[in-house]
């Protein structure tokens, strides 16, 4: 079984992850979950998604307008950007400094050491304090409902997969304290750092060479 927990949206997987798979029963273990676990899809004679942790329309109003606030206040230079820079996916809403459509190189060059946003991050944690607020991928901040996160979907997993957490294994790239995968290490996962995508998939393969003869083994893989 595999899962894949990310920021993005479901548009997103769609377009990025399901475009490049074949379409065939295989697909029945795979289970992907948007938006830092807040969502999950399960394949079942097509995708069907099981719960979807949506904000109301005033907390998308409040957390925008702090969101705003604070790119204001923090004088970034966001003169160019590709596409919003602040999407409301419904169960999370994401900061993505360049827009989400920026080329993959400007992201990486725009807060590498993740100090931009670790400042931002702070600033929101006292204006909004009943969110939860992480930092993930290249450029993004994800604000969601405080406890629905990457550990609320592993939990789900387990439950709906009847995988043990102890027989898990997550590969992500934010599993620093404040970073979006930070939920899931809490929950006892046994957790592997990646660098980049790159780097995760050559985690992956490894993994997939090592257990390719054990039995009922789940990985949960992020990016």
């Amino acid at each position: 079984k595999v899962a894949i927990i990310s920021g993005g949206n479901w548009p997103q997987f769609e377009k990025q992850l399901l475009a490049n798979l074949p379409h065939d029963e295989s697909l029945i273990n795979l289970s992907l979950l948007p938006t830092c676990g807040t969502k999950l899809y399960q394949y079942e004679s097509g995708w069907k998604q099981r719960y979807s942790e949506d904000f109301t329309n005033e907390q998308k109003t409040i957390i925008i307008r702090s969101l705003k606030q604070v790119i204001e206040s923090s004088d970034f230079n966001l003169h160019k950007t590709w596409g919003e820079v602040i999407e409301d996916r419904g169960s999370q809403i994401t900061f993505s400094a360049l827009g989400q459509n920026a080329p993959i190189e400007e992201k990486k060059k725009w807060d590498p050491d993740f100090a931009k946003r670790k400042r931002m991050k702070t600033l929101l944690d006292d204006i909004i304090p009943e969110f939860s607020v992480r930092l993930g991928g290249t450029t993004s901040i994800d604000v969601t409902k405080p406890g629905i996160d990457k550990a609320y979907g592993i939990r789900k997993l387990r439950d709906t997969l009847c995988i043990a957490i102890s027989e898990m294994i997550f590969v992500g790239d934010a599993l620093f304290p404040g970073g979006n995968d930070y939920p899931a290490k809490e929950t006892g996962v046994v957790c592997i750092q990646v660098r980049d995508p790159d780097e995760a998939k050559r985690v992956i393969e490894a993994i997939i060479a090592c257990l390719d003869k054990l039995p009922n083994t789940c990985y949960k893989e992020t990016r």
